[in-house]
Formats: structure tokens, C-alpha cells, sequence
């Protein structure tokens, strides 16, 4: 399975990282399979890093297989989603950027893809009208909703489908709005979709 993951998909993110160019088609990155960090397994700062910082979002699995999947056939292809955190070496990222060199070990290093468990689209009217946030300690550091989205996870799905082949089980991260921030050793991250808490996990 391959972990694909969307990013500056929300104009309010894009806005608090100070980036003003538009964006004209979905920025795409990938993270290994060795990414995944799920069943509340807890996340362990890793060591080349100062600032690492969650950014939560809204996650789909591919349920068939598909290549150049037309937009308006793309619902067929996911039936189950979840809340996720993007984890990102943010200081690392910084350096490569500045650097103009390539940045995909700052967000695919080992557990940077945290899961909370799926549920069936099927509980939901609007897959593009969804509320998703972050509570970090019982308070509520991050939230969203799939309609301030950019790209529609449809969207994404036809346009990610043109370069690769996607096959069941592969997850698609669809971006993250405003509120990115850092965690520290002992922080408590709780994950929700509408009153739903799908995602618990510690950081050590």
C-alpha cells in the first residue's frame, strides 16, 4: 500500500504560512507504508527534530482499483475515512526548502501518518461538508471542514489517479486547514470527525 497525501489544500493554511501564490492543481506528496502509526499506538518524537508539529486531516482508503479515474466516478473508489495527523519535522522541512532540495523525509519518517479508525462514508450526507478538529490536552487546537477544501477529495482521487495506479488499501491525506502547530513529550492528541472521537494517542 502507498500513503498519498495532499498538500495547501485549505486557503486558510496556505494563508498562515505566508504562501500567496494560487494554487492551480493539487499539490501531491507521498510517505511510505512505514509511516503509519494507528491502533493508539503512541508517537515517539524522533531525534532529528526540534519542531514537530501535527497537522490534522481528513483521510480516505482506496476500496478499488483504479488508473485515470474520471472526477465524477471517483466516489465509487473509497467507502471508508477517517481523521489523520500529518506529522511534520517542520524545522527540517524549513532547511530543505531554503536549500530548494526535496523535503519528503521531513513528512515520511517513520509513524508521521497517524490513523484513527475508519468509519463508512455512508454515515455522512456530504463528504464535502464534514467537520473534523483536534484536541490536544482537551483543548481544541485545530478544526475544519471538507468544504473549505480546495481540491474535493473527488477531485484529488482523478487528478492523484493520472500518475499512479491506485489499489485497495492505499490511503489519500486530503490536506489540513489553519491552526498547524508543535507537540511536545506527554501531549495528549484526541482526533474527531462531526461529535465522533476516532484518533487517541500520546506523544512520548
Amino acid at each position: 500500500m502507498k500513503i498519498l497525501a495532499v498538500g495547501l489544500n485549505y486557503e486558510s493554511h496556505n494563508a498562515e504560512m505566508n504562501r500567496t501564490s494560487p494554487i492551480k492543481e493539487p499539490v501531491v506528496f507521498m510517505k511510505p507504508e512505514s509511516a503509519q502509526l494507528k491502533d493508539g499506538k503512541p508517537f515517539f518524537i524522533p531525534e532529528f527534530s526540534n519542531e514537530i508539529h501535527y497537522e490534522t486531516e481528513l483521510v480516505v482508503k482506496i476500496n478499488r482499483l483504479g488508473k485515470y479515474i474520471e472526477e465524477r466516478f471517483a466516489h465509487r473508489y473509497y467507502n471508508e475515512l477517517t481523521v489523520g495527523i500529518d506529522f511534520t519535522a517542520r524545522d527540517l522541512q524549513r532547511s530543505l526548502k531554503e536549500r530548494s532540495l526535496p523535503w519528503e523525509i521531513a513528512k515520511g519518517f517513520d509513524g508521521s501518518a497517524a490513523l484513527g479508525s475508519f468509519v463508512s462514508k455512508q454515515a455522512f450526507e456530504n463528504i464535502q461538508d464534514i467537520n473534523f478538529h483536534l484536541d490536544i490536552n482537551a483543548k481544541t487546537v485545530q478544526k475544519g471542514n471538507t468544504r473549505d477544501m480546495i481540491f474535493s477529495v473527488d477531485n484529488i482521487i482523478a487528478y492523484v489517479s493520472q500518475f499512479f495506479t491506485l489499489k485497495i488499501g492505499d490511503l489519500i491525506f486530503t490536506g489540513t486547514p489553519a491552526g498547524v502547530g508543535p507537540v511536545k513529550i506527554n501531549d495528549h492528541l484526541e482526533g474527531y470527525i462531526e461529535n465522533k472521537k476516532l484518533l487517541d494517542l500520546n506523544i512520548k
